[in-house]
């Protein structure tokens, strides 16, 4: 296969073995080798339909992109860094192959525009890839949630114990964050859906080609409208890069309940054997090892979002070699998003959490406190006094080493005229989660209501086959 440059005619010399080195790409751009073969059949056959190649020709080409593909899928194809990057490799094999026919195919066409249609096609496929990976995890927490529908735990602000929820009420807040995750996956692929090619470099081209007919082979919805634009433009990079970032966030909050809960001090989960990890040197530590490093990977993806808003912030239009550096962090940040989603889907799936240790934990911390400020509210009492009267029952428990609930009804009478035997009913958290029957509330119904609307939006995605939990 020849190693001649495509620019080599102006020059008098041989690039040097270090700029060749430093200037090649194909060593990571190799990834978008399926979709630049796409991308070039589509353009074979439009330049063949516009009668600016001829048949033979466009049908030689194609079958060699077609060999080309399957060498490049059975990992047989030769790279070559001398050709730079990807598209100038697989456009050398093709000559090798098909002689004078394959070097007419880049007519029409620049690696400008060409690189930019295979980077946005491979985009596509990668966001299609993240949004099944959320909605896999997804399913894992949902399975967790309809388990636990009747175990109750503390709620906490502040990591400080708070007021009593349903254990499944807390998961569906997971699956909420993960829902809008997706959400600006799907928001986001709207305007990666633009077809750069037949942009060329900057200016288009002097041939009749058919920008709408490639774009539709190529599945896009739409040629991009401006050329300059096309080739130069990376924010759909970034705006991917932006909703990894984002993601990841979200997946590290998750990772953090999971490494708080899952220690001693708190004991509320239990992480599988298979999701878990040890100590070289004590033999009593079960490490939560696949939270944390979800938790110190999301750096690495906010790493990959800054570093490519700092290359492209500075930028003259229209194509500048700094735009090499753009693939490299969407393609790090991709794989990590996704191998983060698969490996929390099956901790989190796998785990044991503990009903009895939680329920314990609401017998601490006067949880209930707002039950008996709500109480003396509903016998008329302004909330900014039952406030004040509650917090001083508080104190009191507090200084007696106690739970509110532990002072008995007598003590509450004392502190307030209002309160009667019953205030302690209000106080048990079973009926202070009940109480709680409004929209987006921890009350049973509601919670079911919840996790029913929750399954649906995955069914109605085509997820049947992975969602398996079911009413109870």
């Amino acid at each position: 296969m020849s190693t001649r440059t495509p620019w080599g005619g102006r020059f008098s010399e041989a690039p040097d073995a270090l700029v060749q080195r430093f200037t090649q790409s194909v060593s990571f751009d190799r990834r978008l080798a399926p979709f630049d073969i796409r991308q070039s059949i589509a353009h074979a056959r439009m330049l063949g339909r516009t009668g600016i190649l001829a048949q033979p020709d466009v049908d030689a080409i194609v079958r060699g992109l077609e060999q080309i593909g399957r060498e490049v899928e059975a990992g047989t194809f030769a790279w070559s860094e001398a050709l730079e990057d990807v598209h100038m490799n697989i456009e050398a094999r093709l000559t090798e192959l098909v002689g004078l026919a394959g070097a007419r195919l880049h007519t029409a066409r620049s690696r400008n525009d060409q690189v930019a249609t295979s980077f946005r096609l491979w985009c596509k496929d990668a966001v299609r890839a993240v949004m099944a990976a959320l909605d896999g995890l997804a399913v894992a927490i949902l399975g967790q949630a309809r388990s636990h529908v009747e175990t109750l735990l503390p709620g906490y602000t502040h990591l400080q114990r708070a007021q009593p929820l349903r254990l499944a009420h807390h998961l569906l807040a997971w699956v909420e964050m993960l829902e809008r995750d997706r959400g600006r996956f799907v928001d986001l692929l709207a305007r990666v859906d633009e077809c750069p090619l037949g942009s060329g470099a900057l200016a288009t081209t002097t041939h009749p080609i058919d920008r709408e007919g490639v774009a539709h082979e190529l599945g896009f919805s739409r040629p991009c409208r401006n050329s300059v634009d096309a080739v130069s433009s990376r924010d759909f990079a970034l705006e991917l890069l932006a909703a990894c970032a984002i993601a990841m966030t979200n997946l590290s909050r998750i990772g953090e309940e999971l490494v708080i809960w899952s220690s001693a001090e708190f004991g509320f989960v239990e992480l599988s054997d298979a999701f878990a990890t040890g100590s070289s040197i004590m033999p009593q530590k079960k490490n939560p090892d696949v939270p944390e490093l979800v938790r110190g990977k999301t750096g690495r993806i906010v790493g990959d979002l800054v570093s490519l808003l700092v290359t492209v912030k500075g930028l003259p239009f229209a194509y500048d070699r700094d735009l090499q550096e753009d693939k490299e962090p969407v393609f790090d940040a991709t794989d990590t998003l996704v191998a983060c989603l698969g490996v929390l889907a099956g901790a989190i799936g796998s785990a044991r959490f503990d009903a009895a240790r939680m329920r314990a934990a609401l017998e601490q911390g006067s949880v209930t406190a707002t039950e008996a400020a709500d109480y003396l509210v509903a016998k008329g009492v302004p909330f900014r006094e039952a406030h004040a009267v509650v917090g001083a029952l508080v104190a009191r428990a507090v200084a007696q080493g106690t739970d509110l609930t532990a002072l008995g009804a007598p003590v509450f009478r004392q502190a307030h005229p209002a309160f009667d035997d019953d205030v302690m009913s209000w106080l048990d958290p079973e009926r202070a989660v009940e109480r709680r029957d409004v929209l987006g509330g921890p009350a049973r119904g509601r919670v079911l209501a919840a996790l029913d609307e929750a399954e649906a939006r995955l069914h109605e995605r085509g997820d049947e086959s992975s969602c398996t939990t079911s009413s109870t």
